[in-house]
């Protein structure tokens, strides 16, 4: 069963920092083009960074207002997936969901889409507040 585990969330500051994880269990991340939907109250799940990799090069992506915040990685050994989030914001709360998809590896010229995700992680839930 191909599965994702999201950790890390929890309550911070403005302006903190969390990282969270994604385990993946049943698949190697190596293999898909991976990432993180947050979804805020009200909001649809949208894409905040993604990576895949494509003939042995990686690529990744990042929504503008995550670009100069956020950092994503994956530690292909333990085969988990990471958001380092810095300089949270009080705009940032939301469930943090861990993704990953087939359909499209190389993800540096654009986000991955809703549409394109086979896999779903349970979420983990950010709240910035002080």
């Amino acid at each position: 069963q191909l599965q994702l585990a999201e950790s890390g969330g929890g309550l911070v500051q403005p302006g903190g920092s969390l990282r969270l994880s994604c385990a993946a269990s049943g698949f190697s991340l190596a293999d898909y083009g991976i990432g993180w939907f947050p979804q805020a109250p009200g909001q649809e799940r949208e894409g905040v960074s993604c990576m895949g990799s494509s003939m042995g090069s990686i690529s990744k992506n990042y929504a503008e207002a995550a670009k100069v915040r956020f950092s994503i990685s994956s530690g292909n050994a333990k085969n988990t997936l990471y958001l380092q989030m810095d300089k949270l914001k009080p705009e940032n709360p939301a469930v943090y969901y861990c993704t990953a998809t087939k359909f499209r590896l190389w993800v540096a010229d654009s986000l991955m889409t809703t549409g394109e995700i086979n896999i779903w992680g349970r979420g983990t839930q950010v709240t910035v507040s002080s």
